[in-house]
């Protein structure tokens, strides 16, 4: 990466060791220490503190939002909500890098190296941006890829199970993830879900449905999207938004709080611009309405209880299946939570990566024992096809834990595979 100085000759930046030379800056990070420490002629160096004071990357405002579920949709809808109240967001998360509307990078991991992450704040500042808003993920928080980072607000969705093959325990996966709540920043939290962590109180304000907060639902209906009545201290105001499903209206209630509390605006004006913000890709997308078709990224069992909420008012179809190589124990409970609210259901592979699918899917029917109108198969595609040709005329399709994800990783191999696109195909030929 080019610097945009040349300060005693250096004219690159690298945070990895065997990428220096003499015309190459090291990056100092809390990850690569061990590794500079461990080498005998320690090159120069500069400090994070140090790259940030000098990149002027201080004047951007930093919103990071994290949770089991719903960090890709809340950070969407913030960046959205900001840039139809005219302010410059830049977005950074699992879809790439955005700036003024438009995508800069391609799809990339939930929370990239610190290195990357200033990156990229240095791209979108000289873009004009002036919020940067990033998903954080628990591993980035474990493994301090957020270190040096000054937040204006951080937000939390929800905390469940999830990358317990990381974690070891809901317990420290929960611990990790209250670390990021334990300072004095601005903080916004579920009140619904707030039992699950813990957290600072200084600077911290709430959103709920259930529980009081600080921006409260007072009444909602979830019939053709979602329309609902807020209250924000003494103000009042509602939004109808295109989006389905209960877990949504926490989510636009985290973008609308956030948005508040980073723009002072007033909650009336913020609710008008709710409408434009349709969802993001592979969240509850629509595929297609005649029959409905619906592909969304859950890929643990909360996560397919909350589609399933959102849905619960229609016969179920669903089509699932989960990850190799990923926290085993969900694997029944996924089966059980399809159980229970599905009419059909169809289990196949995920990405099976090194494991075998046919494993893959005994485990998660260990959730489904007993249970009828149950089919598996490895084949994805298959189990899709099958899933449409027995659907009827009053149900929903619900293919999960993929989302927009455009490949399926086979023993270290991506092939190219999008439910999206495999549905509009197989529409297609009927």
């Amino acid at each position: 990466m080019k610097l945009d100085f040349q300060k005693d000759g250096y004219l690159f930046l690298t945070d990895d060791t065997s990428k220096l030379d003499a015309q190459t800056l090291f990056l100092k990070t809390s990850q690569n220490t061990v590794y500079y420490d461990s080498l005998e002629n320690k090159p120069a160096s500069i400090s994070i503190d140090t790259l940030i004071a000098f990149w002027g990357l201080g004047t951007m405002r930093v919103v990071g939002v994290t949770g089991t579920n719903g960090k890709t949709t809340v950070t969407g809808a913030i960046y959205s909500f900001l840039l139809d109240l005219g302010e410059k967001p830049a977005l950074q998360g699992t879809r790439g890098l955005f700036a003024q509307e438009r995508r800069i990078e391609e799809k990339s991991m939930t929370t990239p190296s610190i290195f990357e992450t200033l990156h990229n704040m240095k791209q979108t500042l000289d873009l004009g941006c002036n919020y940067f808003i990033m998903e954080v993920s628990s591993h980035a928080i474990d493994q301090k890829r957020i270190e040096g980072l000054t937040f204006a607000l951080k937000v939390h969705t929800n905390v469940t199970s999830d990358h317990l093959d990381y974690h070891g325990t809901v317990e420290e996966y929960r611990r990790v993830k209250s670390l990021f709540f334990d300072d004095a920043s601005p903080k916004l939290l579920n009140k619904d879900d707030i039992k699950h962590i813990t957290y600072n109180p200084i600077g911290a304000q709430s959103y709920g449905v259930d529980e009081p907060a600080t921006f409260k639902v007072q009444a909602f209906s979830l019939l053709h999207g979602i329309t609902a009545g807020i209250k924000h201290l003494k103000e009042e105001a509602t939004f109808h938004s295109p989006m389905v499903g209960l877990f949504n209206l926490f989510n636009l209630m985290a973008a609308i709080g956030s948005v508040q509390m980073l723009t002072r605006k007033s909650i009336e004006e913020i609710c008008e611009v709710v409408p434009y913000f349709a969802g993001v890709s592979g969240r509850m997308e629509v595929v297609s309405r005649e029959p409905l078709v619906i592909v969304d990224f859950a890929h643990t069992d909360d996560g397919m209880l909350q589609v399933f909420e959102a849905m619960k008012d229609r016969d179920i179809s669903v089509v699932f299946g989960a990850g190799g190589n990923r926290d085993k124990s969900k694997r029944p409970r996924m089966g059980a939570v399809a159980g229970r609210y599905a009419n059909k259901i169809y289990v196949t592979s995920d990405n099976p990566r090194d494991e075998v699918p046919e494993m893959i899917l005994e485990e998660i029917l260990l959730g489904l024992h007993g249970k009828e109108n149950v089919t598996a198969t490895p084949d994805r595609k298959l189990a899709i096809k099958l899933a449409l040709e027995a659907l009827e005329k009053d149900e929903v399709l619900l293919i999960l834990g993929k989302g927009d994800e455009d490949y399926q990783e086979i023993k270290g191999v991506k092939h190219h595979f999008d439910d999206r696109e495999v549905v509009r195909e197989l529409l297609a030929m009927n």
